[in-house]
């Protein structure tokens, strides 16, 4: 985290903007007291779309069948 003057940031703020965005986080302080916090801004995701694995996964009937002794064993060891 880097602290700054607040003239400091002014004249300089496309250079911290820069930085912020890289994932710098930087303080901006008046009379050496910290004010703001410049910080990147959380990267949009596109929205995931419901049923895109249609007909692509099949569960079996037996799914929540349990299952066999030896297998259990062997999770349980």
């Amino acid at each position: 985290m880097v602290t700054v003057n607040i003239h400091e940031a002014k004249t300089q703020l496309s250079r911290l903007v820069d930085e912020a965005a890289a994932g710098q986080e930087i303080i901006i302080a008046k009379a050496g007291r910290p004010m703001a916090k410049l910080i990147p801004l959380a990267q949009h995701r596109p929205r995931r779309k419901l049923g895109t694995l249609k007909g692509k996964v099949k569960v079996h009937a037996d799914f929540d069948a349990p299952l066999p002794r030896d297998v259990l064993d062997a999770f349980e060891a």
